[in-house]
């Protein structure tokens, strides 16, 4: 089973080396923290922020490029957590001659969060992720010091 799940912020959790740029997901009354790179927190964050950049980034630039060749991101999808890792696919379409055609990308989460955030699309978490990497919203602080939503 899939639920659907929001973008609530970009932020650090607290790792052994330091702290590490995390997204965190709200699905199923719960959150779901993924750990991604500084230029990846950066991108996501932009975004959300409604900051703009002079140039496109490569996500903003892949987006152009799929919507050129008449593509567009259906959803992407969080569907799986092995070995602390997390796994993501990226569905997307195009019509040719009136007819859709379908395409799934195997993505990294921190790219296809990206991805969504930049074209509003549905972002989906499986159950399995759910149970294994959610936490109860108390238990996730945010940079000014609150345990709710950003």
């Amino acid at each position: 089973m899939e639920h659907e799940a929001e973008v609530v912020g970009v932020g650090a959790g607290s790792a052994p080396g330091g702290d590490v740029p995390a997204v965190v997901l709200s699905v199923r009354d719960e959150y779901v923290p993924i750990f991604v790179s500084g230029d990846q927190a950066r991108s996501i964050g932009t975004v959300l922020e409604g900051e703009p950049f002079d140039r496109p980034l490569t996500h903003d630039l892949l987006v152009e490029i799929l919507t050129e060749f008449g593509g567009a991101i259906d959803r992407v999808r969080i569907d799986d957590l092995a070995d602390g890792t997390f796994y993501a696919k990226v569905d997307a379409e195009r019509y040719e001659s009136g007819e859709p055609e379908r395409f799934v990308f195997d993505a990294r989460p921190s790219d296809a969060l990206a991805l969504a955030v930049r074209v509003e699309c549905p972002i989906v978490v499986s159950e399995e992720v759910i149970d294994e990497a959610g936490r109860p919203p108390d238990s996730i602080r945010f940079g000014d010091g609150r345990r709710d939503d950003p």
